[in-house]
């Protein structure tokens, strides 16, 4: 059974603003620290590869002393908004008709609601009564492969059935104020907002990516790794500045065996759609594979024009391709990490 990715779009959140426009902000933010770690984290800013990025709140709301509440009420409404918006888009744009999903999977790490967004699509869009969903919160970064293996493993088992995979990601909403470590530095200088949805099916006759295979990597005693610290501020960023030579040291146990499952290996796939954890990892990529002549300018070009957007950024890199067209037989190799800590694989075929 065949499973191809109809469409991918994504969505904007209403606020954008370049880096040049953030850093007096940070200065200010900073005023009272010494001024060597001022200078340190404004040049963590400058050096980012983040040119310009989105977010749910203005510039002011994200550098006011805002509660834990406050921001999370803020992460509920626009999520719901951008979660309508990016599927109905997706839906236009390949004339599929809302009550045709069969399959609804969301996915978000940086906020809390209950019911989960997907029940506030299913109103707003009248999806059928009877959808399957599927809230996926905790993933962090690599959640936007995983819910695509997830609408795979449901569509193999579904014949001529549709699914919905929404990213819907906000890391402005979790920026501490009154947290002054380093780890609150570069997330904040790398993160951005955004929302993607990416449309599959198991129906003949789909245009679009086939899934060849997919495959989840789970690495041993590293749980500390990244993730989220709940605190009274919201929640808190955990980021180890090991994580790019942790992932670089199990590239080859993550790449090599899992395509060569799939006759293949990494000098033929003819395309990398990794996502851009931060400058260092996409460094790191660029070390391991430019040799063999491979390139990640898309995943370079989105962390630069969108910053790291959690789960949502690896499908605005597949979206960049699915807009360029591959040629038929040309293949492609999705790629995400995320807290476990995870690597998950995604190959798939034009």
């Amino acid at each position: 059974m065949s499973v191809k990715i109809a469409a991918v779009t994504k969505e904007l959140p209403q606020y954008k603003r370049e880096t040049k426009e953030i850093v007096p902000f940070v200065s200010r933010w900073l005023s009272d620290q010494n001024d060597r770690f001022k200078r340190k984290v404004l040049k963590i800013f400058e050096n980012a590869a983040v040119d310009k990025r989105y977010g749910i709140m203005s510039i002011e709301e994200v550098f006011s002393a805002t509660s834990f509440e406050e921001k999370n009420n803020i992460y509920v409404r626009e999520i719901k908004k951008l979660g309508v918006s990016v599927l109905k888009k997706a839906l236009e744009e390949i004339n599929w008709t809302p009550e045709s999903i069969d399959y609804i999977i969301t996915v978000s790490c940086t906020g809390i609601m209950i019911p989960s967004v997907d029940a506030y699509i299913i109103n707003e869009l009248q999806l059928k009564q009877d959808i399957v969903r599927l809230p996926v919160t905790e993933m962090g970064c690599v959640a936007g492969v995983s819910g695509i293996i997830y609408a795979r493993n449901f569509l193999q088992a579904n014949p001529g059935k549709r699914a919905a995979v929404i990213a819907l990601e906000s890391p402005t909403a979790t920026f501490q104020l009154d947290d002054y470590s380093m780890t609150n530095m570069v997330s904040a200088a790398i993160f951005g907002d955004g929302a993607a949805c990416a449309l599959l099916s198991s129906e003949e006759n789909i245009v679009g990516p086939k899934i060849i295979g997919d495959e989840m990597y789970h690495f041993y005693d590293v749980t500390t790794m990244m993730g989220f610290k709940l605190s009274n501020g919201g929640l808190q960023m955990i980021l180890d500045p090991k994580v790019p030579e942790t992932i670089a040291s199990h590239f080859p146990q993550i790449i090599h065996p899992f395509l060569s499952k799939h006759n293949t290996t990494i000098e033929e796939v003819d395309h990398l759609i990794f996502h851009p954890g931060g400058k260092k990892i996409v460094q790191t990529v660029e070390e391991l594979f430019g040799h063999m002549g491979k390139n990640i300018e898309d995943t370079k070009a989105v962390l630069k024009e969108y910053g790291n957007m959690s789960s949502a950024t690896v499908l605005y890199v597949l979206e960049r391709f699915m807009r360029q067209k591959p040629s038929s037989g040309e293949t492609g190799l999705m790629l995400s990490f995320g807290p476990g800590f995870s690597a998950q694989r995604i190959l798939l075929e034009w």
